[in-house]
C-alpha cells in the first residue's frame, strides 16, 4: 500500500502559521507574535519596548519597528493588571459652547503630546450646570484613568482640593486664589482686558460694555481686574452688563445686547471674553443699524482665526488652545512621572498679531 500523502494549499499553511504564532488572522498582535516576527524571546520583547537599559538599541529599534508595523498596542486590561496603572489621561471639558472649536483645539493639542506616550485620552464632557464634582469622584472612585485635565476653574475649586487630597496627578486650565502649588495652564485675561480697552481708548471710543464670564470662575476676576484698570487709566466709562454672561444662551446675549444697545446711554464700544459671543453681538449690531468700526467697535477672543473672515472690522485676539492642551499633557505626565516634582506652570500672553482690523486703524 502506498503511503496516504497530504496536500497543503495557502490556507493550510496559514493554519500553521497561526498555531505557530498563537494567533489567528483576525487578532489583535501581541507580545508573542512580534517575538515570532522578530526571533527574539516574548520578555526580550517586553523589555524591549519598555526601553529596559540591558537590552541592545539595535534591538529595541527592530522591535519598535516590527510592533508598528504589526500595529501593537499592549493590553489595556494586562497593564492595569500588572502596573495598576491604566495609561489613560481623563480631559473633563464644557462641551456646550463648541460652536468656535476650543475644545477641539485643545484635545488636538492633548493628543499631540500623549502621541508618542503610553497613554490615551478619555473625554469626559461636563455640562455646565450639572455637578462638576460627579466625573472627579467618579474617576478617583473607580480608578479609572492616571491623571485628569481640569477646565473652568473655581478661586477655591472643590476638585483641586479633592485630587490633592487622594493623591489624584491632575492639570488645570487656570488658576485658584492664594497659594498655587499645582501644575496649570492659564490665559492672561488680566493683560487681555486691559490691552483691549487701551485699544479702544486710541480709537476715541468712551463707553465700553463687557460680556464677562460668569463670576463664580477665576478669570473673572483677572478679567475685571484689567478691565477696571484699563478704564480708570484712561478714563472712560463703563456701560453695565450684569444681566448676562459668556455662559448665557446665544439667543439671551443678543437680546441682552440689543436692549443694552437700545438703551439711553448706549456703549460705542464691546468687549467680548469669548469667540462664540461674538455671533449675537454682531446679529444685534445688525438690528440696530448699527456699523460694526464705524459707530460701535468690538473687541472679542477667537480660539481659530476666523472671525474676521464674517467681518473683517471685527477686533479679534487668537487664543491657543492647541497650545493650552499642549502645556497641560505635559503638566499632568510630569506630575504622573514624579508626583513630587515642581509643578508645570505657564501662562500664555495675549496675540494681537493677526487683527487686521487693529492693526490697520493704528496704522491709519
Amino acid at each position: 500500500m502506498k503511503p496516504t500523502t497530504s496536500r497543503t494549499d495557502g490556507r493550510t499553511e496559514g493554519r500553521r502559521a497561526e498555531t505557530r504564532t498563537g494567533e489567528t488572522a483576525n487578532a489583535r498582535p501581541t507580545l508573542k507574535t512580534i517575538a515570532y516576527m522578530t526571533g527574539l524571546g516574548v520578555t526580550t520583547v517586553s523589555r524591549a519596548l519598555k526601553d529596559a537599559p540591558d537590552i541592545a538599541e539595535h534591538t529595541k529599534e527592530r522591535v519598535r519597528l516590527v510592533a508598528k508595523q504589526l500595529g501593537y498596542m499592549p493590553n489595556r486590561a494586562g497593564v492595569r493588571l500588572r502596573t495598576g496603572k491604566t495609561n489613560v489621561i481623563a480631559l473633563i471639558l464644557n462641551l456646550e459652547e463648541e460652536i468656535m472649536g476650543m475644545a477641539g483645539q485643545m484635545i488636538f493639542g492633548i493628543s499631540e503630546i500623549l502621541a508618542d506616550t503610553p497613554y490615551h485620552l478619555v473625554l469626559m464632557p461636563q455640562p455646565i450646570h450639572h455637578d462638576q464634582m460627579a466625573p472627579v469622584r467618579y474617576i478617583l472612585d473607580t480608578g479609572s484613568a492616571d491623571g485628569v485635565i481640569i477646565s473652568r476653574i473655581e478661586p477655591d475649586d472643590p476638585r483641586i482640593k479633592l485630587m490633592r487630597e487622594r493623591g489624584m496627578p491632575f492639570a488645570a486650565h487656570g488658576r485658584t486664589e492664594g497659594s498655587i502649588d499645582y501644575p496649570f495652564h492659564d490665559f492672561d485675561n488680566d493683560a487681555y482686558a486691559f490691552d483691549a480697552v487701551e485699544m479702544l481708548a486710541g480709537r476715541g471710543r468712551r463707553r465700553i460694555v463687557s460680556l464677562q464670564p460668569p463670576s463664580h470662575l477665576t478669570y473673572y476676576k483677572y478679567f475685571r481686574s484689567g478691565f477696571e484698570r484699563g478704564l480708570s487709566q484712561f478714563s472712560l466709562e463703563e456701560t453695565p452688563l450684569t444681566s448676562i454672561s459668556t455662559d448665557s444662551p446665544l439667543t439671551e446675549i443678543r437680546s441682552g445686547m440689543l436692549a443694552t444697545l437700545r438703551s439711553s446711554h448706549p456703549p460705542d464700544a464691546v468687549i467680548a471674553c469669548s469667540g462664540s459671543s461674538a455671533i449675537p453681538i454682531m446679529a444685534a449690531l445688525r438690528d440696530c443699524n448699527l456699523t460694526l468700526g464705524r459707530e460701535v467697535d468690538v473687541v472679542a477672543k477667537q480660539p481659530a482665526d476666523f472671525l474676521n473672515w464674517i467681518n473683517p472690522e471685527l477686533i479679534a485676539m487668537s487664543e491657543d488652545f492647541s497650545q493650552a492642551g499642549r502645556e497641560l499633557a505635559r503638566a499632568v505626565l510630569a506630575r504622573i512621572d514624579n508626583a513630587g516634582s515642581k509643578p508645570l506652570q505657564s501662562i500664555s500672553k495675549p496675540d494681537w498679531s493677526k487683527a487686521p482690523a487693529a492693526k490697520a486703524r493704528e496704522n491709519s
